[in-house]
């Protein structure tokens, strides 16, 4: 029996239907049906063998796969099996992406409803378990990372209410070993540990041994685009050579795994040493994919990038397409002001000025269209400085986006990067403007969402009840934001 054990709660610990972009209804309330047929069409238990999952995480991954190259004895399990396997081990190490229902998604949608998200729900059964509560007072040791690590600093007295022992926040390759060597010698762990003072070089951060979730493979790590709303921008560039990527993209296909994610701030840029895309870089890169994935999409891609590509973004298209009518990627608009932009995001817009902006994402979004790529927008409500014209300038490029098949997402501001220590932004905040602004996306995104759904979850044998789960939800939205003066359909 390993003494590590790696797990999170089901939120994280789920493969969505091997659908990855209904993951992100875990940062919903329950509305208009039942948690428990919620927590099936959003989160449901993944496949696996003896409580050993089949999928993990990919963050959670990486660090299982250094604890296997160091010589610890080490397992990833399903959270309802961690009573088999607690019994013995002396440290658990969890991952979460949203702890406490504190990341802009869940704010949005938990402030607006006024009731606590699934994901932050679903931490904290997971983390009061009795199965947790009894390992902890026989000794186990509980180190807590990812990208919601930096939560626990908002929450310290929960953190030491759950006896979470030590916290690492950014990339923890590098430390945690130390860590765990600690922790099975009985020596007292710090509180919180900053991964991000010891970044990995691309050499020393290790390859999955077993597959992720929905096949996601990292390419890269780091941005150039310097954000201020963002933590991302201040870690370093570094992409992955394509041996690396095609070795991971092995153990998942080996696994059964025949859809894969590539993940980074930017697919777009890969091998870039600035801010423009080399499609002598990017091409191969999607090729050496495809040899490999039956279907394949995007975790982020940057609007400016589209532009840049334009004259090949057929190509690019074309390589993707081969067995699959579209594919997707996750795109930030963030404002539609120009005078906003230049404020916080004076290099989103490159190798292109700021002052393009709204002509830049209108552009990229035709492009998306006619080259079957859905994207899905997000804006920030509220960001520090905003002004009623900077909201009416976002709307009417919204609207300028309505014959552009895509999800348009506005997120609550949430104080993080160089913006830290502003205020955050709450359904208390929301003015007239805010209200017109939600019901432009919410219209946008009610038009295009019938046409995307039944697409998308095609090749479900339970996928007509799906949809009409889905409806349900759907509807009960609706009914919500009705309450609220806003008519979506």
């Amino acid at each position: 029996m390993p003494e590590v054990v790696l797990s999170s709660d089901r939120a994280m610990m789920s493969n969505y239907h091997g659908k990855e972009f209904l993951g992100f209804g875990a940062t919903s309330p329950s509305v208009g049906i039942p948690e428990f047929l919620f927590r099936w069409i959003f989160t449901p238990k993944p496949p696996g063998k003896n409580g050993v999952v089949r999928e993990a995480p990919y963050g959670l991954r990486k660090i299982e796969a250094k604890l296997i190259e160091e010589g610890f004895d080490t397992l990833t399990v399903d959270p309802s099996s961690l009573k088999r396997y607690l019994s013995t081990a002396k440290v658990l190490l969890i991952t979460g992406h949203d702890y406490f229902g504190l990341g802009p998604p869940s704010t949005t949608f938990s402030s607006l409803v006024k009731r606590e998200s699934l994901n932050a729900i679903s931490f904290r059964k997971f983390i009061t378990s009795r199965e947790i509560r009894k390992a902890k007072k026989e000794g186990l040791k509980i180190i807590a990372g990812g990208p919601g690590a930096w939560q626990f600093r908002i929450r310290d007295e929960q953190r030491r209410e759950y006896g979470i022992d030590c916290v690492v926040e950014g990339e923890g390759e590098n430390v945690i070993v130390d860590l765990i060597k600690k922790a099975l010698n009985g020596e007292n762990l710090p509180e919180f540990v900053n991964g991000d003072e010891f970044y990995p070089s691309v050499e020393q951060i290790p390859e999955i041994k077993n597959p992720s979730i929905n096949g996601l493979v990292e390419i890269g790590r780091g941005c150039p685009k310097g954000c201020s709303f963002c933590s991302v921008t201040r870690k370093p560039l570094r992409w992955y050579p394509l041996n690396k990527i095609e070795r991971e993209i092995r153990v998942n296909v080996e696994s059964g795994l025949y859809g894969g994610i590539l993940h980074s701030d930017d697919v777009l840029l890969y091998g870039s040493k600035d801010f423009r895309p080399r499609p002598e870089k990017l091409l191969p890169l999607l090729e050496l994919s495809m040899s490999h994935y039956r279907t394949l999409a995007f975790s982020h891609a940057s609007l400016s990038s589209v532009v840049s590509l334009k004259d090949r973004f057929s190509e690019i298209a074309e390589t993707v397409l081969q067995n699959q009518k579209f594919f997707g990627a996750e795109v930030g608009i963030e404002t539609g002001s120009v005078n906003l932009a230049k404020k916080i995001m004076k290099n989103k817009a490159k190798p292109f000025e700021i002052e393009r902006w709204k002509e830049i994402v209108i552009e990229a979004f035709g492009i998306m269209h006619d080259n079957s790529m859905i994207p899905a927008g997000t804006l920030i409500v509220g960001i520090p400085g905003e002004t009623s014209d900077d909201i009416y300038e976002t709307i009417e490029l919204i609207e300028d986006l309505s014959d552009f098949r895509s999800l348009i997402v506005p997120l609550f501001f949430v104080p993080l990067g160089l913006l830290k220590d502003e205020n955050w932004f709450l359904a208390g905040n929301v003015r007239e403007d805010h209200i017109e602004l939600l019901k432009t996306c919410l219209k946008h995104d009610m038009k295009w969402v019938r046409d995307i759904m039944p697409g998308y979850l095609q090749g479900l044998w339970y996928g007509p009840i799906l949809k009409l789960a889905f409806r349900i939800f759907l509807r009960g939205v609706g009914r919500l934001f009705r309450k609220h003066g806003i008519e979506i359909n």
